[in-house]
């Protein structure tokens, strides 16, 4: 794999297909945030594939979706080969603050981003989108220079939330989280994370700008499309890598977590996660209680890329709740979920599914759709045994048995 600095990719939502505009819902009216080559950025930084070109275009936008969701295609900026336009962070805005780095096996590639301490046993507070998709996860403490090796504790995809645990941490500098309740406009705030995913924090200045904001980002690989409220606004320079990182009050106290930004235009507006909010996500995760928006620890695998459930293209599902936007471009018409790729070595590999099959039920629920086949899986666990039921190509119905795996990060 080329480790070229200048091939890590902006893991966030950089986009680049001009044509498309997107929308940011304020106060109930949508207003457009920026065409697709500004789009707001979910902020962390990947490698190549192993050709070792960086992947600077995306993908047409709608030609491609994953299971269960929708999304735009987008592509990837070159973090990394850039100057950020902040400043080395101080070593107090650096406290509890750590550097995520994640291979994303099935993707062929790297991603990094940004972190907080939550706890001095190595407790991580980020974004979801920095470690979806992600097969390792290691993480650097900055202040120390230590690397510890990362497990995902649980995810919140629908809110763009995560928390890892470290390997063998203790004694580690816990973040420090403002305690004066939310910003206002107009209070002045620092953004600090790994931009451009070199490895080393960054500070940038700013303002408050708006507060209760939505925006839609763009779907980028495996990150899919997604919609966020309730966001902090700020001018502060927000760049790729960043996800995940604090954003600081005036008093160096966390009241944010960088999360996405709008790149490309004059204008530069980055949006956080309040960080009230992010903790009482990391809180439900911790304490090991799934919900309909929360996924404890990895979700069950079965191993297949499925094609979409429209007739633009397929994304890559991997039959787990989990995929990517890779946007073929043929019409198919499928009953059930058509089987696009088996990946080698997972369950379905080792049960005979074979690309141009169709999963039609799993333990005789009936699959319709793409969708459907994801919604199912997303009912088991890793060590669930299910019977997957599916028509070939030549017509024939079959069925296996197959013992789900441990997938990419949800």
């Amino acid at each position: 794999m080329n480790t070229d600095p200048q091939h890590r990719r902006a893991a966030g939502w950089i986009a680049a297909a001009a044509a498309v505009t997107a929308l940011c819902a304020v106060g109930g009216a949508v207003a457009s945030v920026a065409t697709v080559d500004s789009v707001v950025s979910a902020l962390s930084a990947k490698q190549t594939t192993s050709s070792g070109q960086s992947l600077g275009n995306s993908g047409g936008s709608g030609n491609s979706t994953m299971p269960g969701q929708g999304g735009s295609g987008y592509g990837y900026g070159q973090s990394g080969s850039s100057s950020s336009s902040g400043t080395a962070a101080t070593s107090s805005q650096q406290k509890g603050v750590v550097v995520i780095d994640t291979v994303l096996g099935y993707e062929n590639s790297e991603a990094a981003g940004t972190g907080i301490v939550l706890t001095s046993n190595g407790e991580i507070l980020t974004n979801n989108h920095v470690v979806e998709g992600s097969t390792k996860i290691t993480v650097t403490v900055i202040s120390t220079g230590k690397t510890y090796t990362a497990s995902v504790v649980g995810t919140d995809a629908t809110d763009d939330i995560a928390v890892l645990k470290l390997s063998g941490a203790s004694g580690l500098t816990t973040a420090t989280i403002d305690d004066d309740g939310d910003p206002s406009v107009g209070d002045d705030v620092t953004a600090v994370g790994n931009a451009g995913g070199t490895g080393s924090l960054v500070a940038a200045e700013g303002t408050v700008t708006g507060l209760d904001k939505t925006i839609t980002t763009e779907a980028e690989d495996s990150v899919a499309s997604e919609t966020l409220n309730g966001l902090i606004e700020t001018n502060a320079d927000i760049e790729a890598g960043d996800s995940g990182g604090p954003l600081l009050d005036s008093e160096g106290e966390i009241v944010g977590i960088d999360t996405a930004a709008s790149t490309g235009s004059t204008v530069t507006d980055g949006y956080a996660i309040p960080i009230d909010t992010a903790l009482t996500i990391a809180k439900q995760i911790v304490s090991g209680e799934a919900s309909s928006t929360v996924t404890i620890g990895l979700p069950a695998f079965l191993g297949v890329e499925v094609s979409s459930d429209s007739s633009s293209g397929y994304g890559s599902g991997y039959g787990s709740g989990y995929g990517s936007n890779s946007g073929y471009g043929y019409s198919t018409t499928v009953n059930g979920a058509s089987i696009a790729e088996v990946i080698d070595g997972t369950p379905a590999a080792s049960a005979g599914l074979a690309a141009g099959d169709t999963i039609t039920a799993v333990n005789g629920t009936t699959i319709s759709s793409s969708s459907a086949l994801t919604s199912a899986l997303a009912q088991y666990s890793p060590g669930d045994s299910v019977t997957i039921t599916w028509t070939d190509a030549s017509g024939t119905s079959q069925s296996a048995s197959v013992t789900l795996t441990e997938g990419p990060a949800a």
